[in-house]
């Protein structure tokens, strides 16, 4: 069984992609951001996540690579994900078959408020 984290928008895996498939791997990790495209990305905003991963990776090196280590990166993550939205560095897809607003209610204006921005 693979060592893996799986949050709503962040899935880390042991594991090495080899023709389409995961191979599991003891120094390989696998990162698959927003995997039902709940949010609109620019390469900028996704590249931070990666640059985060990659921080995140080199702080626990040479600790056990478990669940739970995992599991703690791919919550750092997936706040950090939380964060872009609240900045507006990424927004909801409101084309994507997922819409639960599971990182908080969309930003809108509204002619009433006046160009503030309610969460």
């Amino acid at each position: 069984m693979f060592v893996k984290s799986t949050t709503r928008h962040i899935r880390i895996y042991a594991a090495e992609v080899q023709k389409n498939e995961l191979v599991e791997s003891d120094n390989m990790l696998t990162l698959d951001v927003d995997p039902d495209n709940e949010f609109n990305w620019d390469e900028d905003a996704l590249q931070k996540v990666y640059r985060k991963f990659d921080e995140l990776v080199e702080a626990a090196s040479g600790e056990e690579l478990s669940d739970y280590n995992l599991r703690r990166i791919g919550s750092d993550l997936e706040h950090f994900v939380r964060n872009l939205l609240q900045k507006g560095e990424i927004s909801y897809n409101l084309k994507s078959r997922v819409l639960n607003y599971s990182m908080g209610l969309p930003k809108v204006e509204s002619p009433e408020t006046e160009g503030a921005y309610n969460l």
